[in-house]
């Protein structure tokens, strides 16, 4: 893959911790030109210093708004001339039932993880196009079946599998690559700033980090999806077997993950 990669500049959004951080560092361990986007630019440049890199570019972003996203791209170009894979992992999650939920907590996740997702794709594009490059969208599980106390985070995910999906059969033939990618559980900070029913961060993780797949996992196996260019992929076997049964007995996964979630430590779900 190094040679795959060498050279090839990438942009990865949410790049500051988690699958972002990891991805950067997979990329540039790779011999990649590597574009860190997150709203601190304190940690990305504090990253970048670690790397010991040259080519390493950090840009304050937040995906939620269309100006920043559009600088992101402008600032890419500017300094390598180019752009050949856009990573957009850039996301936020909640926990709460719908019913008790402030509709602002929904706007919140749609616009970073949806409109992020479209933004940063948008301008990106006719650079995209013109080097045959990638886009990947980090979607979830829950952007195949709905997740109980996840509405808007299911609901900004599946928007992305649509999109994505229809931008891939828009470009079939023009040599753009377009990956959706669903790692399932990753141990991460995500479920720590996750928003709860009023929009304040949770502040914990309600699962056991520990035995997720690791980030850096994440990273490697993101990494050779781009290498061969694959359209979907689905990590953890959990993952892989919702997506199994909820095609052929949808009822049975419904009442499966309603206990899993239900299960959780300070679920707003009733146990049954």
């Amino acid at each position: 893959m190094v040679s795959y990669f060498k050279d090839k500049v990438i942009i990865v959004t949410g790049a500051s911790s988690g699958i972002g951080l990891a991805s950067v560092k997979k990329f540039a361990s790779l011999g990649a030109n590597v574009v860190l986007a997150a709203r601190s630019i304190d940690k990305l440049e504090s990253i970048a210093a670690n790397m010991k890199q040259e080519k390493v570019l950090c840009v304050k972003t937040d995906v939620s708004r269309e100006e920043d996203c559009k600088n992101l791209i402008e600032q890419t170009v500017a300094r390598f001339g180019k752009i050949d894979i856009l990573v957009n992992n850039a996301g936020i999650s909640m926990r709460a039932v719908f019913k008790d939920m402030e509709l602002d907590v929904m706007r919140s996740l749609m616009d970073t993880n949806f409109w992020g997702t479209v933004y940063c794709t948008k301008y990106a594009l006719p650079y995209l196009l013109e080097s045959k490059g990638s886009v990947v969208g980090v979607i979830s599980t829950a952007g195949y079946v709905g997740l109980p106390a996840r509405t808007g985070y299911s609901a900004s995910k599946f928007a992305v599998r649509g999109f994505l999906e229809t931008l891939r059969i828009e470009h079939l033939y023009d040599g753009l690559h377009v990956m959706i990618f669903a790692p399932g559980f990753t141990s991460s900070n995500i479920r720590n700033v996750a928003l709860t029913a009023d929009g304040s961060p949770q502040g914990a993780t309600p699962r056991k980090e520990e035995r997720m797949m690791s980030a850096e996992r994440v990273a490697n196996i993101l990494a050779r999806g781009l290498f061969r260019r694959k359209t979907k992929m689905v990590l953890t076997p959990l993952g892989k077997a919702t997506l199994f049964v909820s095609g052929r007995m949808p009822h049975v996964t419904d009442k499966v993950e309603y206990r899993m979630m239900a299960n959780e430590p300070d679920s707003p779900l009733k146990k049954q």
